[in-house]
């Protein structure tokens, strides 16, 4: 019989290169809204830097310094020796999944030796680096080792007693804290500094001693003064603290402010040196030694002779050798001015508060921190209590056999069955599964009365311990109680005197010979219209060729002046930025210049509207408002004894600003508005008000849904009949324009 070929099935054939193949939906385009694509992609990505990376929480830890420290304290580092930290670092990626490098990074942060942490927790054996110099690099993993420092033990007390909530890691393989219970206050005890998406957090660091103090007087009373027992910030590196009350209390309350940290020195007479042995913590010995070379060669420091880096194993000691006859603290008090070592810490108090980001002021989460602290105690007590009561349930089950011991032995022999063991005890002394199994499991060994007279004189001990935690769940004052001891015993433990001095009176005046040192030259200032800056010397400008901008921007204001002058940058934010020309360096016409926001350091976003020029503060400014107002304020209004380089309150923010302007004398002005009216008015007319943010005067009147055009210096139009638009008093409309004073509109300036 003959068989029967079955067909091969047809191997698929693949389209080969040149073919025409048409694919289903291919060219069709989806529209998907910005916003969805935002929330779908971005915000996911957004939401966990904020909540699971950069933003501490009210124990003080981000996620990747708890994982770590956890780690630490499960391979029994708190009370052993130290291992090596590629040890460390290999068991944290457990629970850290950003790899070796970063984690590393994160355990040199909290070390000792690296002095970063004003309360460090890692107790390190090596070169860990120094925060104060971005060269001394750390050494690798494999060359140093760690344990953690006592004071973490107070980052792990109770916290097998179910005071903090764990949650899965990673992978879901291991448990993890999703909080410390601390027990004192380390939000504030360590500098913290974290860059979120949209947000950031800068929280400076506490003395631990005088926190502690401050979250007991808090405790006692919420309404306290904080500055009684924490007058002031301290960092780990020292200096001075420039006692400023308006700002501190703004950090106390708010959670933003700036606190100035100067250097601390000593000047050895014999040698003619200059020592420098505390910085702020802002920055590093070679940002100094670097900014204090580029004004030596600028000639801004003829005083110097000689700089070296003396930092040893003692300390940091930066050593400046003077020249004859100069005068260490007057060149000291030059140097704070214009170099680093007088820098401001600002401060940002951002951190999560039950997943949530929030801004708050020192009170605020010192309250916050003892509200976590009581639930994290009433959490331990309530462990307590239950791991006692069930001992006393099972005890109270062998005070049953006591008084016939052989009658539960009778039963346990003549039960047939294993399984049966248990309910016959139930039945014959009237006891509970738990405490049947119990008595079951008693050793032969010890049934004896002397084995259960002890168990069960526990009971009583066991009752008045019941009843004192049941007492303290009942009673905020004893957990209060309970947390103020422990803060008097952190004191006690590990208290330290401050790092830095508070300076109350500060010389707050600059240097004397500060003008005279500033060369006397001529210069020619260039602003634009995009914010760029440009300081040219009359030689450099005669031979250059035209003006360098970026497309679209044009020169707003050209002058010539000496680099003794102060420039005053006025936003949109009623803010004043101040420098003078001769702290912005010259260039050249061929180059787009300085581009102010970013050299003076503007808030995000703030866009720069006008600069002013001075040398002695005379003459005034002028602000035009929506509403048809103008202020006028004194120039000097703007001067201050103070070195500051900001100023708030400018002009006032109640109205929308049209215009200003700097008047160096009485002028006259014109306004034009949109209905074509144009008004001449003498500034004489209004008078000058010395406060700053000054609502003004009303000077023109609008009608409604008009609006102030354009505002210029009369001096520069020509009116056939200039009279026609001026008023012997203000308020006033103005007059229409003219045919023949049209032509004229060209000339305003915006």
């Amino acid at each position: 019989m003959a068989k029967k070929k079955t067909a091969k099935a047809a191997a698929p054939v693949r389209p080969q290169l040149g073919d025409n193949v048409e694919i289903a939906d291919a060219g069709i385009v989806l529209e998907n809204g910005i916003t969805d694509t935002l929330e779908s992609n971005y915000m996911p990505y957004a939401m966990s830097v904020i909540v699971s990376r950069a933003l501490p929480e009210i124990d003080g830890f981000k996620p990747s310094h708890r994982k770590l420290l956890y780690t630490m304290y499960q391979m029994g580092l708190l009370k052993g020796g130290r291992t090596k930290s590629a040890n460390i670092v290999g068991q944290t990626m457990r629970l850290n999944p950003h790899g070796d490098a970063a984690i590393y990074e994160t355990m040199v942060r909290m070390a000792r030796g690296n002095e970063t942490l004003l309360a460090p927790l890692v107790d390190s054996k090596g070169n860990f680096g120094k925060a104060y110099s971005r060269d001394m690099a750390y050494a690798a993993p494999r060359y140093t080792e760690a344990k953690l420092e006592p004071i973490a033990g107070e980052l792990f007390g109770d916290i097998d007693k179910d005071t903090v909530d764990f949650v899965d890691n990673y992978d879901s393989t291991m448990k993890e804290p999703s909080l410390l219970p601390v027990s004192f206050p380390a939000i504030l005890a360590n500098t913290t500094l974290g860059i979120a998406v949209g947000m950031a957090s800068n929280i400076c660091s506490f003395n631990l001693a005088e926190l502690c103090e401050s979250t007991i007087a808090l405790i006692r009373d919420e309404e306290c003064d904080l500055t009684a027992t924490m007058p002031a910030p301290d960092f780990v590196g020292g200096g001075y603290i420039l006692h400023d009350e308006k700002e501190l209390q703004s950090v106390y309350e708010t959670g933003r402010g700036s606190i100035r940290v100067r250097a601390k020195y000593n000047f050895d007479k014999e040698q003619n040196i200059l020592e420098v042995s505390a910085i702020p913590p802002t920055t590093t010995i070679e940002a100094i030694m670097d900014k204090i070379s580029e004004l030596a060669k600028a000639g801004r420091l003829p005083e110097i002779r000689d700089m070296r880096d003396e930092t040893d194993l003692n300390g940091l000691k930066l050593a400046l050798d003077l020249k004859k006859g100069v005068d260490p603290d007057k060149l000291m008090t030059k140097l704070f001015r214009i170099t680093p070592l007088e820098d401001t810490f600002s401060c940002n108090f951002n951190l999560l508060i039950s997943g949530m980001p929030q801004v708050l002021g020192v009170r605020a989460i010192l309250l916050e921190w003892i509200a976590f602290r009581t639930e994290c105690i009433r959490r331990r007590t309530w462990f307590d209590k239950n791991a006692k009561a069930k001992r006393l349930h099972l005890l109270k089950g062998l005070k049953s056999i006591l008084l016939d011991i052989d009658k539960a032995v009778r039963i346990v022999r003549e039960t047939e069955e294993e399984e049966e063991v248990v309910p016959n005890l139930m039945i014959g002394f009237g006891i509970d599964k738990e405490q049947a199994e119990y008595v079951a499991e008693i050793k032969l060994r010890h049934l004896n009365r002397e084995y259960i007279l002890k168990r069960t004189t526990e009971i009583d001990d066991l009752e008045a311990e019941i009843a004192r935690l049941t007492d303290i769940l009942g009673s905020e004052k004893k957990v209060r109680a309970i947390i103020v001891e422990e803060l008097r015993r952190v004191i006690r433990e590990y208290g330290i005197p401050r790092r830095c001095e508070i300076l109350y009176e500060t010389q707050t005046e600059e240097d004397d010979n500060g003008e005279e040192e500033i060369p006397d030259t001529p210069v020619f200032v260039f602003y634009t219209q995009e914010g760029y800056f440009k300081k040219i010397t009359p030689q450099s400008l005669r031979m250059s060729g035209e003006q360098k901008l970026k497309e679209g921007d044009e020169v707003r204001c050209q002058l010539e002046t000496t680099n003794r002058a102060e420039l005053l940058f006025f936003t949109d934010r009623q803010q004043v930025y101040k420098c003078r020309v001769n702290d912005l360096d010259a260039c050249k016409a061929s180059e787009l210049g300085e581009y102010i926001p970013a050299r003076l350091g503007f808030d995000e976003g703030e866009i720069p509207l006008y600069m002013a020029l001075t040398t002695d503060y005379s003459g005034h400014m002028l602000f035009f408002f929506e509403s048809g107002k103008v202020a006028k304020v004194p120039l000097e209004s703007y001067a201050t004894k103070t070195n500051r380089k900001k100023l708030v309150n400018a002009y006032s923010d109640k109205e929308k600003l049209v215009y200003l302007c700097q008047i160096g004398e009485e002028c006259e002005m014109a306004i034009r508005t949109s209905a074509g009216r144009l008004l001449l008015f003498g500034t004489a007319q209004i008078s000058a008000k010395t406060t700053k943010n000054s609502a003004g005067v009303s000077v023109i009147t609008l009608k409604k849904n008009h609006r102030i055009e354009k505002v210029c210096t009369a001096a520069g139009l020509e009116l056939a009949n200039p009279h026609r638009y001026r008023v012997r008093s203000l308020p006033a409309a103005g007059a229409i324009l003219r045919q023949e004073d049209l032509v004229e509109q060209t000339t305003f300036e915006g």
